[in-house]
């Protein structure tokens, strides 16, 4: 989140609210929008520690291809504001059921670091995730610059420069064919992951270099570039970029108490919560949406779940609206 965001934060409610959004990037922000446009009482909740701050740019979102993603979230929370949903700064360190209304209406209690404390029927969980990076000495300094992870956000800048691929597990395999496409001097450091006589032949193919030795450091240039990889035998491969397929991990800070499923990807690529259709959970009035559930998702792609969840967030509580006015109907007659 902006600077300027994180400085203008809105006043918490004392009445229950329709919908607490944990999360304001892009998933939050388009389900609070959404929310919000249908004259729901909507809080996001954000904690200004949004995945891609350290990218220059937003890409491949059509529109807004290349927008700083500062920008892009201030750009946001203008937008859910203008329709009279709040955005507060603050972290989530609780968010548990509590009583139903007497017509078995959800209702969930959220508590903020500082102590407040608000009541909402309905919880869209998107608090996105965490990039776990190889523990190599060197690597995490330079993390959204010379050191990226996917191709479709980073691919076009780093084209045609000297790309390391720093194997994680299976799926670096795949990683290195897609940076293949954006240059001709790529090397395929396998750190100890195990690489098939076949998938070398298909790396000799592309002339995809391998490296067996193991990787020791990162090298920094002295205008604090990298400038290679250390290896083992105190050889250094040049390099001024590096991928990294990281173990991605779903925010759950301050979620235990509403039991949510979680799941496990093959080949320990990451864990994240596991949903239905736009967002659904087990648990009742609660949906997720964006990285917290898809961890590959583009910033466009959690935006759009985002706007999915609100929307069937919305038609869930109106739902809800209409069975309560038809019960006090029932009962005044």
């Amino acid at each position: 989140m902006s600077a300027t965001t994180a400085q203008v934060t809105d006043q918490l409610p004392d009445s229950t609210v329709d919908a607490v959004v944990i999360g304001g990037g892009a998933a939050g922000l388009s389900g609070a929008l959404m929310l919000a446009r249908s004259r729901r009482s909507v809080v996001v909740i954000d904690s200004g520690t949004p995945r891609n701050a350290p990218a220059a740019g937003v890409h491949g979102l059509l529109g807004l291809d290349g927008t700083p993603p500062a920008e892009l979230l201030h750009k946001g929370t203008e937008e859910v504001r203008r329709y009279g949903g709040l955005v507060v700064a603050g972290q989530v360190v609780s968010a548990a059921p509590a009583t139903a209304s007497a017509e078995g209406d959800p209702r969930f209690t959220v508590t903020l670091a500082d102590g407040r404390t608000l009541r909402a029927r309905r919880l869209l969980v998107a608090t996105g995730l965490r990039d776990e990076l190889p523990d190599i000495p060197g690597l995490a300094e330079h993390w959204g610059h010379g050191v990226v992870h996917c191709p479709y956000c980073h691919g076009w800048e780093v084209r045609d420069e000297p790309i390391g691929v720093l194997a994680a597990g299976p799926a670096s395999v795949h990683h290195a064919l897609l940076f293949r496409q954006l240059t001709d001097d790529l090397v395929y450091f396998t750190r100890g992951t195990g690489l098939d006589r076949d998938t070398r032949a298909r790396f000799a193919a592309r002339d995809i270099r391998v490296v067996d030795t193991p990787v020791t450091a990162i090298d920094a240039a002295e205008d604090g570039t990298i400038a290679g990889v250390r290896l083992a035998d105190t050889q250094v491969v040049a390099r001024r970029v590096l991928a990294v397929a990281t173990r991605m991990q779903a925010r759950t800070d301050g979620l235990d108490e509403l039991k949510l499923p979680v799941r496990e990807l093959p080949g320990g690529m990451g864990r994240h919560f596991a949903t239905g259709t736009a967002g659904t959970t087990e648990v009742p009035g609660v949906w997720v949406a964006g990285n917290a559930t898809d961890l590959t998702a583009q910033v466009g792609a959690s935006a759009a779940a985002g706007a999915l969840a609100g929307a069937h967030i919305n038609a869930d509580l109106a739902t809800a609206d209409t069975h309560a006015a038809l019960n006090g109907t029932l009962l005044g007659a």
